[in-house]
């Protein structure tokens, strides 16, 4: 099973604060947008989303279709077709993807210890 491009998504007070510290270990901004207390940044392949105000808890975050460097894939497995393997693997969801639509969508999972995951495809 393909979750598509893996990052984590960090819940933080201050973005600039943050944005300034992972910029210490070698990450650079690569995309969002600050005026909405979203950056992601990238060292290499290792992928870090910064979100101010946006989630109660730090998630581990897959994008199907897209590959480290948020490029669509020209194959990927969508989102609708994982969550029905999930369900038949006896997954519980916390929130669904539309099963009778196309392109995005997003489903939240969370595991034995808390840990929210989001599958979030964007095409």
């Amino acid at each position: 099973m393909d979750l598509g491009a893996f990052s984590v998504s960090l819940t933080v007070q201050d973005l600039e604060a943050s944005r300034a510290f992972y910029e210490k270990l070698g990450f650079r901004p690569f995309a969002g947008n600050p005026d909405e207390n979203w950056l992601v940044l990238k060292n290499g392949d290792h992928v870090i989303g910064l979100f101010q105000g946006m989630f109660d808890k730090n998630m581990l975050t897959f994008n199907p279709g897209w590959d480290s460097d948020a490029e669509a894939l020209d194959s990927f497995t969508d989102i609708r077709e994982l969550q029905r393997e999930l369900k038949a693997r006896g997954v519980p969801f916390v929130t669904e993807a539309d099963e009778s639509g196309s392109g995005p969508g997003s489903f939240l999972l969370v595991d034995p210890d808390g840990n929210p995951i989001l599958v979030d495809q964007h095409r």
